[in-house]
């Protein structure tokens, strides 16, 4: 009877004793923890969010009324940021900068990594024909000079608004990332589950949906993290120059290009709006760059090296004599 028990008790215990298994969502966010720069660059770009939609809740000004009475007023308790040349608030003017430009990057950094992923998905699954024909519209995309093409045709957008010119942003922002969701697409589709979803009779589409996105969804959501701040960037050179958004509305683009000329008198006109921009790029990229890590099955973010110990004990000092041989 005793011989008869053991085997159960170990059996009984052996499946408690195995170790769970630690799922995706938890792995990314314990790499995502244990990474400094992550943490950091989502608690700036939280609270870049926050400022930017709650701030204009917190001043009474309006950024779009001017007040002719107080011109250039440098900061104070009554205008934070100061005034600017016709008597605006600066402060307002910023938030709602940083308000546009942070939507329009997002927008533009979603729609240009949904075309992206559905062209590169359809060219590296069905080849042939149909990947040619993508690939050459790619390539003929690359060709154009994108700051060139958007600062034409932006001007003749002026009464449709700057959801246009946010179309006009993502429309040449996809090219590069098409070329790799292609390049990982052509090797799932050789893996043994998409094989098998398509034995079964399973429609091309749905496989794409399915199981091809999900398997490059890390390369997508680094890359879409990357591309808001590139596109909150393209926008304010744009803007800078005159090409993106209009009067009266204001972004951090068109904030930096009319404190320019005043930034050695009235640095407050130029330089809030400047740090802000600034600071989300650098927040935007340390994010990126943990997400990388996080996503990255073979890396380990927050693992230091095992340094050896060192030990108090003396050194040996008695050696052992050494032997010679004695020569014949």
């Amino acid at each position: 009877m005793a011989t008869s028990a053991l085997p159960e008790t170990a059996t009984a215990a052996g499946p408690a004793d195995r170790p769970a298994p630690v799922g995706r969502l938890r792995l990314v966010a314990g790499r995502l923890a244990a990474s400094r720069g992550a943490l950091v660059g989502a608690v700036v770009l939280l609270l870049l969010f926050l400022l930017a939609f709650l701030g204009p809740h917190l001043t009474p000004w309006d950024y779009a009324t001017p007040n002719y009475g107080e011109i250039r007023r440098p900061p104070s308790a009554e205008h934070w940021f100061g005034t600017n040349g016709i008597g605006q608030d600066v402060f307002a003017q910023t938030v709602r900068g940083l308000q546009k430009s942070l939507v329009i990057g997002l927008l533009v950094a979603v729609l240009s990594t949904g075309l992206a992923s559905l062209v590169g998905a359809c060219a590296g699954y069905f080849g042939g024909w149909t990947d040619r024909l993508l690939m050459f519209l790619v390539d003929l995309m690359l060709i154009f000079p994108a700051f060139l093409v958007v600062a034409i045709v932006s001007p003749r957008l002026r009464g449709t608004g700057w959801l246009a010119f946010v179309l006009l942003l993502a429309l040449f922002n996809w090219m590069i990332t098409a070329r790799v969701v292609r390049s990982m697409t052509r090797s799932l589709r050789e893996r043994e589950f998409v094989a098998a979803a398509r034995f079964m009779g399973v429609r091309p589409l749905r496989i794409i949906w399915r199981h091809i996105l999900p398997n490059v969804s890390s390369f997508l959501i680094i890359d879409a993290t990357i591309a808001v701040g590139g596109a909150v960037m393209s926008e304010a050179a744009l803007s800078y120059f005159g090409f993106g958004v209009r009067a009266p509305d204001v972004s951090l683009g068109t904030l930096l290009a009319a404190g320019t000329a005043d930034a050695p008198v009235f640095p407050w006109l130029f330089y809030f709006a400047a740090a802000l921009l600034v600071l989300f790029v650098l927040a935007v990229n340390l994010l990126g760059d943990g997400l990388r890590d996080a996503l990255d099955p073979t890396s380990e973010p927050g693992r230091r090296r095992a340094r050896p110990r060192r030990t108090n004990r003396p050194r040996p000092t008695n050696r052992a004599p050494r032997t010679h041989r004695s020569t014949p």
